[in-house]
């Protein structure tokens, strides 16, 4: 069986100490912001876009870039983590569909969310402080608790 990849970024939206996830719809699991990053941009512009559709957040990345630069070469802000996700596994195993996930942090000034037109309901947002992630971490994917108390204390310190 063929694995079918696609690349994608993820924004965790932290305000006040607290991140933004919702249940997913489709995947029927928490998770932030976030979806496939288009043929014609970059994986940070595709962050933005994402929170600001999802959330109708603009939010500043909390994202290192080195100062790489030539007549062919920019850099470009660096996500926080790069992951390979599973999200189709048959009964036997086999993975059919993966996501090379581009993970960055944000911050937002504001906790008012709107999201865009055929985009998921503000109801089914919420924000997690450090301890209701802890709390709640039997509902929750592991990862998305580890990175939701990382981009926590990343954004505070920033």
């Amino acid at each position: 069986m063929e694995t079918t990849r696609h690349f994608v970024a993820t924004v965790y939206v932290v305000s006040d100490g607290s991140v933004a996830l919702h249940e997913h719809s489709k995947l029927d699991m928490w998770l932030p912001a976030g979806g496939h990053i288009d043929r014609d941009e970059l994986p940070h512009e595709a962050a933005l876009r994402e929170t600001r559709e999802e959330l109708g957040l603009d939010v500043d990345l909390i994202a290192p870039q080195q100062d790489i630069e030539s007549e062919t070469v920019q850099s470009m802000p660096q996500p926080q983590h790069f992951l390979l996700e599973d999200i189709n596994v048959n009964a036997e195993g086999d993975v059919g569909h993966q996501h090379i996930d581009f993970i960055f942090y944000g911050r937002a000034e504001s906790r008012d969310i709107t999201p865009g037109p055929g985009e998921q309901p503000a109801a089914d947002w919420e924000w997690f402080s450090v301890d209701d992630l802890r709390d709640r971490s039997e509902e929750l994917p592991a990862d998305v608790v580890e990175v939701g108390q990382q981009a926590i204390e990343s954004v505070r310190g920033a």
